[in-house]
Formats: C-alpha cells, sequence, structure tokens
C-alpha cells in the first residue's frame, strides 16, 4: 500500500468482497487491526472514493453509509436469489453445529488439561500402593501384639488414677492448710520456710496437678 493510496485500494476491495453498507468507523474497527488503518485515513479514503464513484454513499441523518457500486454485478434473478438463500441457510446451519460442537470440545479440552496425565496417574497409584502396604503392615502388627487392654482393664486403670488424684489433692490440701496456719506465726517468707525445713512443691519439681 503505497502512502498516497491511503488504504483506499483495500477499502474498496473490501466493500467489494463484502457488498453491504459500512460506516466509516465500521469500515475502520473491521481493518484496523489488520491493516493499521487509521480512523482520519480511512474517513478521507472512502470520501475519495464516493467523489470517484467508486462506491456509493448515502446520507441518513448525521451519518454517512457507505457501499460499492451495484453497476459493476450482474444482475441476479429471482432463482438465484432463492438459491443462495437456501445456501446461506444451510451455512448458518453448519455453523451453529459447527460451534456447537467446538463449544463441547474446549469444554472437554478444559477437563483434560486439568486432569493428570497417564504418567502423573501411575506415579500415583504406585504411591497409594506403596501407602496401602505400609497401612497392611502396621494393621498386621497391631493384629499380632499380645499387649492389648481389655476395656475392663482401661476402665480398672482409669478408676485408679481417679483415686489417685483425688488423694493428691486431698493431701496437697491439708498440707497447704497446715503450712498457713504455721506460716501465721512465722516471722520470715513462705519461700525461706519451705527452704529451711526442706520442704518441695509440685511446682519445684515441674509437676502439674490432673484437672480430671
Amino acid at each position: 500500500m503505497s502512502k498516497k493510496d491511503n488504504g483506499a485500494s483495500i477499502i474498496l476491495a473490501y466493500l467489494n468482497e463484502k457488498n453491504r453498507p459500512y460506516s466509516a468507523q465500521d469500515v475502520f474497527c473491521n481493518l484496523q487491526k489488520q491493516h493499521g488503518l487509521g480512523k482520519t485515513a480511512v474517513v478521507k479514503a472512502m470520501e475519495q472514493l464516493a467523489q470517484e464513484g467508486k462506491i456509493k454513499e448515502k446520507t441518513y441523518g448525521k451519518q454517512k453509509i457507505y457501499f460499492a457500486d451495484q453497476s459493476q454485478f450482474k444482475d441476479v434473478n429471482d432463482a438465484d436469489l432463492k438459491a443462495m438463500n437456501k445456501q446461506i441457510s444451510e451455512l448458518t446451519a453448519e455453523v451453529q453445529t459447527l460451534t456447537q460442537s467446538c463449544r463441547q470440545l474446549d469444554t472437554e479440552l478444559k477437563e483434560l488439561n486439568s486432569s493428570l496425565t497417564t504418567e502423573e496417574m501411575m506415579a500415583e497409584i504406585q504411591e497409594l500402593k506403596a501407602e496401602c502396604s505400609g497401612y497392611r503392615e502396621r494393621l498386621e502388627k497391631i493384629k499380632s501384639a499380645t499387649n492389648h487392654v481389655t476395656p475392663e482393664e482401661k476402665e480398672k486403670v482409669y478408676k485408679e488414677r481417679d483415686v489417685y488424684v483425688k488423694e493428691w489433692k486431698k493431701r496437697k490440701r491439708l498440707a497447704s492448710d497446715m503450712m498457713n496456719t504455721i506460716l501465721e506465726g512465722y516471722p520470715k517468707s513462705k519461700k525461706e520456710f519451705l527452704e529451711e525445713v526442706g520442704v518441695e512443691t509440685d511446682e519445684d519439681c515441674k509437676v502439674v496437678l490432673p484437672t480430671t
């Protein structure tokens, strides 16, 4: 495309090929991406083509519409028009069918892309098999163990624990009451008293009394 041509030949060929009315804005939008035509250049080129009689121009209100010169095309009879209309209908139906098929294929493709590959699946299967094997071995060891605790034995242990905890609390409370009584007449601090008599508290031994 020469600088002098300013896109006129491209616009003329486009209008003749499409053979339908367009505004300058329509032509700019349709050709700008492919040919890099500027809007001002498109407007000037279409006005020039109209002045030269290469295309036709119609004004509707404030908008100008341009279309190919129909005298260059052969007359079409009714039979040809019907045949073309039929072909258009058939092609439209085919386009709709193909569009639907493309959508379905796109959906399937997205699902496949989000799925694991065959190699990844095989690797995951091997990992799961190894994990299952480890669990089986662990289960067999548990089943074959001879030191199982029966529910009765477990209950007995918990009951004994409750007895010891209660006794612990009781003795701790008695010891605390005794010390408080002594400390009422003791001239020194509680800490000094405990050091003097050699008493070690639960806290000194970092032992916590169970809450339950």
